[in-house]
C-alpha cells in the first residue's frame, strides 16, 4: 500500500550542517543548482550541455517500469552522450531513501520522478530545488506548480476495465449507481491501495452519501481486493475478474492492444493523479540533471510518453480520454488526508462478504 509523510524530520541533516560535517561541497552543490535552474539567460542551455558533458552522468530515481524508463533514456543518451543511471522502486521506497540519504548528508540522487504526494512531502522538507524551465510553458496548466519544485510529466488516469468475452459493451454501468444492480454480485475488484480514488468519488457524492453508497456496495456485491495494478489488469484480462473498478488507463488500453479481451471506460470524472519529476538541490550533477529535466518535459520526451500510451502532459499531444471529464487530484490534499483516507477505504473492505 502506498505510504506518503509529509512530515518527516530533518533535524539529523540539518544538525550536520550546522557542525559543518561535508558543508562546502554540499553549500557548492545546492548554489550552482539553484543558479542554474532558476536562470532564464538565453544561454543557459548551452551550459547545462557543456556543465552535462563534463560531469558525464547522473543518477534518476523513478517508479516507472524499466521496460520504459529505456524508451525514454535511450534518447537522451545518444543525444547527449550522458549515461543515466536508473534505480527503480515503488514510491514509498523512493522517498524513504532521498529523506535517508538527506540525513546522512549525502545526497546521491539527480532526478527523481514519482507519483505526486511523496514528491510533495520532499518539497515541503525543503529538499527540492525550484527549476524555471523554457518548457513549462508547453504543458497543461495543472501540470506546472506555482511553487516549481516539481512538475507533473503524465497523468494516472483511474478508470474501469472490463472483460470483454464476460461482459458486452451494452451491459456497462452508466454511473456508480448502477454498480449496486444485483447482477454485478461477486464480479466486481479493487485494487487494494487506492484509497485516493474511493476517497474522490465519496467527496463526489457527498460524504455521508457517498459513505453509504460504498458501504452498500461492499457489503451487497462484494469488492475482490488485488494488490498490484498490472495484476488487477491481468486478471481482468485472463477472465477471473470481470469487472476492475480501479485500473490504469495506460495498462488496460496496452493489454487491448496485444489482443488480451479486455476493453476500458470511465466513469465520470475519471479521478487522475500526477506523476511529478523534481531535482534535489543537492543534485550531485546539477548540469545534467537540469538538462534530462528539461527533456522529460520537451516535445520530443512527451511524444515517447504517449505512445507508451500515458496520458501526456504536453498541451500539444492530444489524450485518449479528451472526450472524458477529468478529476486531477491534489497532492497536498491527498499527502495531509492519507491517513483518514486509508482508514476509510479498509473499513468498507472489512464489509465484503
Amino acid at each position: 500500500m502506498r505510504t506518503f509523510s509529509g512530515k518527516t524530520n530533518i533535524a539529523i541533516f540539518l544538525s550536520a550542517l550546522l557542525l559543518g560535517e561535508g558543508l562546502p561541497s554540499l553549500e557548492a552543490q545546492a548554489q550552482t543548482a539553484q543558479k542554474l535552474a532558476t536562470s532564464t539567460d538565453e544561454s543557459r542551455q548551452q551550459k547545462l550541455i557543456e556543465g552535462a558533458k563534463k560531469e558525464g552522468s547522473l543518477l534518476f530515481y523513478t517508479t516507472t517500469p524499466t521496460e520504459y524508463v529505456s524508451l525514454l533514456i535511450e534518447p537522451f543518451e545518444k543525444k547527449y552522450g550522458i549515461k543515466v543511471n536508473v534505480w527503480r522502486a515503488r514510491s514509498e521506497l523512493i522517498l524513504q531513501r532521498v529523506i535517508n540519504e538527506a540525513h546522512a548528508g549525502k545526497p546521491v540522487v539527480d532526478v527523481i520522478a514519482s507519483i505526486s504526494p511523496p514528491m510533495e512531502a520532499l518539497r515541503r522538507e525543503n529538499l527540492l530545488q525550484e527549476v524555471a524551465s523554457v518548457h513549462h510553458k508547453e504543458l497543461i496548466p495543472s501540470a506546472v506548480p506555482a511553487h516549481h519544485q516539481w512538475v507533473s510529466t503524465l497523468q494516472y488516469v483511474f478508470v474501469q476495465a472490463y472483460n470483454t468475452s464476460k461482459i458486452s459493451k451494452d451491459e456497462l454501468p452508466k454511473t456508480y449507481q448502477d454498480l449496486l444492480a444485483p447482477k454485478w454480485k461477486g464480479k466486481l475488484a479493487i485494487e487494494g491501495s487506492d484509497h485516493e480514488w474511493v476517497s474522490s468519488v465519496m467527496k463526489d457524492m457527498g460524504e455521508p452519501n457517498g459513505s453509504r453508497y460504498f458501504n452498500d456496495l461492499a457489503a451487497g456485491n462484494g469488492l475482490s481486493v488485488r494488490n498490484g495494478h498490472p495484476l488487477l489488469t491481468n486478471l481482468v484480462a485472463s477472465g477471473e475478474v470481470p469487472l476492475a473498478l480501479t485500473v490504469y488507463q495506460y495498462s488496460a488500453e496496452q493489454a487491448k492492444k496485444k489482443g488480451a479481451p479486455i476493453d476500458w471506460f470511465a466513469l465520470e470524472p475519471a479521478v487522475t493523479i500526477a506523476d511529478a519529476m523534481a531535482v534535489p538541490k543537492n543534485a550531485p550533477h546539477p548540469h545534467a540533471a537540469l538538462l534530462f529535466y528539461d527533456y522529460m518535459i520537451s516535445l520530443e520526451a512527451q511524444r515517447i510518453i504517449a505512445k507508451i500510451g500515458y496520458v501526456a502532459t504536453h498541451a500539444a499531444l492530444e489524450s485518449p480520454l479528451k472526450n472524458s471529464k477529468l478529476k486531477i487530484l491534489d497532492a497536498g490534499v491527498l499527502l495531509d488526508e492519507q491517513e483518514k483516507s486509508t482508514a476509510r477505504f479498509e473499513a468498507i473492505l472489512r464489509l465484503n462478504h
